[in-house]
C-alpha cells in the first residue's frame, strides 16, 4: 500500500536525490506512520468509516492535494533540459525539510485513507494480540520502505539527477498522482451514488 509513488514517496525520493536531510525525511514519514497506522488499527479506522461526511471530505481534499502536486511535477518536467539537478542549488534547511515532510504526510488525505481507513479496517478484524502482530508487521514494512527509498535515492542521486531521468521521474510521479486522484474520485462517486 505504501509503495505506489504518491506525494509522500515523491517527496522522500526528491530529498534523497538532493541529499538534503533525506534520513530526517524518512524518519518523519515513519514516525507519522507509527501514529496513523496504530490509531487506525486500534479504532480510528472504524471511527472514520462511521462518519461518511468526514470520509468524503478527506477524499475531496485528497483529490485536490494530489492534483495540485501532480501539476507541480508537470511544471517541473516542462523546465528546460539545461536545468541539471546535479549542479549545486540553494540548500534547504532542516526545518524547511521537516515542515515539507509533515505537510506531504499530514496534509495528504491519501495517507489517512491508506493508513487509518484501509489498514484500520483490515487490522481491526483481528483479536488484540493479532492486531499487535499486524501493527508491528505494517510498521516494519513502513520502516524498511521509507529508509530504503531514501537511501536508494541518495545512492542513485548522480544518475537520477540527470536532466532526462529527472524529467522522466517528474512525468511518472505526476501520472501516478493523477491516477490516484482519479481512483479516489471514482470511489467517492460510487459512495455518493450508493448513499
Amino acid at each position: 500500500m505504501i509503495i505506489p509513488i504518491g506525494a509522500q514517496n515523491a517527496y522522500v525520493i526528491n530529498q534523497g536525490i538532493s541529499r538534503e536531510h533525506h534520513m530526517t525525511t524518512a524518519s518523519i514519514c515513519f514516525l507519522c506512520d507509527i501514529i496513523l497506522i496504530s490509531s487506525g488499527i486500534f479504532g480510528g479506522g472504524a471511527l472514520l468509516a462511521s462518519y461518511p461526511v468526514l470520509l468524503n471530505t478527506i477524499t475531496l481534499a485528497g483529490i485536490a492535494f494530489l492534483t495540485m502536486y501532480a501539476w507541480q511535477f508537470i511544471q517541473n518536467a516542462r523546465q528546460p533540459v539545461e536545468n541539471d539537478m546535479s549542479t549545486p542549488t540553494m540548500s534547504r534547511g532542516r526545518r524547511a525539510v521537516i515542515i515539507g515532510a509533515l505537510a506531504v504526510t499530514l496534509l495528504n488525505p491519501h495517507v489517512y485513507l491508506d493508513t487509518v481507513v484501509v489498514l484500520g479496517a483490515i487490522g481491526g478484524q483481528f483479536a488484540f494480540d493479532e492486531r499487535v502482530a499486524f501493527t508491528v508487521g505494517a510498521l516494519l514494512g513502513s520502516c524498511l520502505w521509507f529508509y530504503g527509498l531514501s537511501a536508494g535515492a541518495a545512492r542513485l542521486s548522480p544518475w537520477l539527477s540527470t536532466p532526462s531521468i529527472r524529467r522522466l521521474l517528474d512525468i511518472l510521479m505526476a501520472s501516478m498522482m493523477l491516477f490516484v486522484a482519479i481512483k479516489l474520485a471514482l470511489g467517492l462517486y460510487t459512495r455518493l451514488v450508493a448513499g
